[in-house]
């Protein structure tokens, strides 16, 4: 039993790329890898937090803080040339980071507009094209694997939600960029998939969770009678990483206790 789930589900050898690594999902993503054996390099604003470094490195892995604005496009365009270009080889890339603006529609700034597209789905792009143009100069292994993408898209890929225009229109955005990257690379060994969380007790949603009545009408429509907690988002993680997916691309995969399916 032992050696066939480890045929399956062991990363052991591979280094993944993570964005959004700090905290919440991202971290939940970044240590559920590194506890299948792979080495994390974490991209981040900046060093002062290093919890999730610390975390993988008591796990017994390797671990890796690359610094960048992802508000830069400037500083985007150069992560894969310094990370590849110390030596690193990637087989593994996930994209987690992001942010939120919270407006009605017809009030909605233009600069947060910029931001929101720029962090949710132009970093995500072009991360994705710089790894998977060297996820294709791989040797693919037994199973002609290359390499793995996952994405984070959201319940917003598949339902407007309510004053977030520039988060619905950005994760909608991943959705079909998962879609298009796997019609273009899959046959290459690279499996694109996304993950979509529903409503998750992080950060991010901390104004839905203070709304007692938005939240508890939320709440009321999950399946599983819970909000998602990060860990949640392990066992996913782990499957669409390695060699048990290689016959699923271009998913997105909803972790949200049922809530797509009521």
């Amino acid at each position: 039993m032992a050696s066939y789930l480890e045929k399956l589900f062991s990363l052991n050898g591979s280094l993944a790329v993570i964005t959004g690594g700090t905290r919440g999902i991202g971290q939940a993503m970044a240590l559920a890898l590194a506890g299948a054996g792979a080495d994390i390099v974490l991209i981040q604003r900046d060093e002062k937090n290093l919890e999730t470094k610390q975390k993988v490195e008591a796990l017994g892995r390797k671990a890796f803080v690359y610094t960048a604005d992802m508000l830069s496009q400037e500083a985007i365009e150069e992560l894969a040339k310094k990370i590849l270009g110390d030596g690193h080889d990637v087989d593994i890339l996930v994209t987690c980071a992001g942010i939120q603006r919270r407006h009605p529609a017809h009030q909605f700034p233009m600069g947060d507009w910029d931001d929101v597209l720029q962090v949710n789905l132009k970093t995500v792009w072009t991360l994705c094209r710089d790894f998977g143009a060297y996820f294709l100069t791989r040797t693919p292994d037994s199973t002609g694997r290359r390499g793995a993408i996952i994405n984070v898209a959201s319940l917003a890929s598949f339902q407007g939600c309510l004053n977030v225009p520039a988060y619905a229109a950005a994760k909608g955005g991943i959705a079909q960029l998962t879609k298009a990257l796997s019609n273009q690379w899959s046959s290459d060994g690279i499996n694109v998939n996304a993950i979509a969380p529903g409503y998750i007790a992080t950060d991010m949603n901390e104004a839905l969770i203070q709304d007692e009545k938005r939240a508890a009408s939320i709440l009321d429509r999950i399946p599983t009678g819970r909000w998602g907690t990060p860990e949640d988002f392990e066992g996913a993680t782990i499957f669409l990483a390695g060699r048990a997916c290689r016959y699923v691309s271009g998913e997105i995969l909803t972790v949200d206790g049922g809530w797509m399916g009521r």
